[in-house]
């Protein structure tokens, strides 16, 4: 944990320099620990962007790179942030402590669980930097420690997602610790209880197989789907209708989640579209990853374009939580209709929706380089019409 000052005045000339590189050079800087020189600046870099707040504290200090890799960024931090307060809060697995010095401080007290002793030592160095002077940070197992803890509030757990082999997994049973073989020890020991799953879980597998579900948060940052998270809670067993929110972050910006229930899903009005309209809209990545598809068009007055196709229509603009274009034509495959179609295009932006075939394969078909600020949709119409539609971003 500590650093000479001769490293630590290199680790600051050297934060934008490549680690590689650096550590090939390792001979010419005689008296300088290197590689762990080395491992802070990479940690910083990876920081600057995920965690920018973090990054601008001096003194604080790094984790290897997996551990950097596994934590969460600050936006979806701050994120859960948003859903938890109250007097007495426990993280059963610390990691790095990004998602533990967001939301400690909605609390009273805060308990930092974590197995691994270099991890408790950097949190012991890098909380009170942070603002965080009273918390508790405990070297220890996360079932160990539930087992012997008081009741708390709030309980937050992110299972580990990696096999003995260091390979990602997915299902429940799959994570250390398997949450559903102990959910009802974590609502004995927390009023209310966050679980961070992978985001490629299905929903409703999670749903099966955790019995205290009451509500279901599904984050995107930057349109890329980051987190699965669970909140359970005494008296919602057999719940049928979780409130699931789909929050789509931009940058290090949250917005207002998109909030329904699956009831609501399946009652909600949705009309197909006889064509494609003056607009085109593709939802966000946490909606496609939900799936409120009927919802999005009776909530904001649009048309589907197929029962499978995931894309909208309408006549005028409308405020939307995904991708908004303005739709400039629309096209058969028809070669000599194709063609004309595609004049002067030789590159663009495509997705395929509902449609039987790959990008990669369509793209070469077409003979398009991918970028530019044309968009393309192959994609299938209410009457089974397979159609490709162009448009610019509105």
């Amino acid at each position: 944990m500590q650093f000479s000052s001769e490293t630590l005045q290199f680790i600051r000339e050297h934060r934008t320099d490549n680690v590689r590189d650096l550590a090939l050079r390792a001979s010419r800087y005689p008296g300088i620990d290197v590689q762990a020189a080395a491992e802070q600046i990479a940690g910083w870099q990876v920081a600057r962007k995920k965690l920018p707040g973090w990054a601008q504290t001096e003194g604080i200090v790094y984790p290897k790179h997996l551990s950097m890799e596994q934590c969460s960024s600050e936006i979806t931090a701050r994120y859960k942030a948003s859903l938890v307060r109250g007097y007495t809060f426990t993280d059963l697995t610390g990691g790095f402590g990004v998602d533990f010095v967001c939301m400690a401080r909605n609390f009273r007290e805060a308990d930092y669980v974590e197995r691994q002793e270099a991890l408790c030592e950097q949190a012991v160095h890098n909380f009170p930097l942070l603002g965080l002077e009273d918390v508790r940070v405990h070297c220890a197992d996360a079932v160990d420690y539930l087992k012997a803890m008081e009741p708390v509030d709030c309980l937050f757990l992110d299972p580990a997602r990696r096999d003995s082999h260091g390979g990602k997994t997915v299902k429940i049973a799959d994570c250390e610790p398997d949450v559903s073989a102990f959910e009802p020890l974590l609502l004995e020991k927390g009023k209310r209880v966050m679980v961070k799953l992978s985001p490629m879980l299905d929903i409703f597998s999670a749903l099966r197989e955790l019995k205290h579900v009451c509500e279901v948060h599904v984050v995107a940052v930057n349109n890329e789907c980051k987190e699965l998270l669970i909140m359970l809670e005494k008296g919602t067993e057999a719940c049928s209708d979780p409130v699931v929110c789909c929050e789509q972050a931009v940058d290090n910006f949250l917005s207002e989640p998109f909030r329904f229930t699956y009831p609501e899903e399946k009652k909600a009005d949705c009309p197909l579209a006889v064509s494609v309209e003056e607009y085109l809209y593709e939802p966000g990545a946490s909606l496609m990853k939900a799936g409120p598809f009927r919802l999005l068009a009776e909530r904001y007055g649009l048309r589907k374009l197929h029962p499978d196709s995931h894309l909208y229509t309408s006549g005028q603009l409308v405020d939307f939580p995904g991708r908004r274009f303005r739709v400039t034509g629309v096209s058969g495959f028809g070669k000599k209709e194709l063609k004309a179609f595609l004049h002067g295009v030789d590159k663009a932006n495509l997705t395929v929706r509902n449609f039987p075939a790959a990008v990669a394969d369509l793209r070469k078909r077409l003979k398009l380089r991918e970028g530019g600020d044309v968009y393309l949709f192959a994609t299938t119409l209410g009457n089974n019409e397979k159609v490709i539609v162009k448009g610019m971003k509105a």
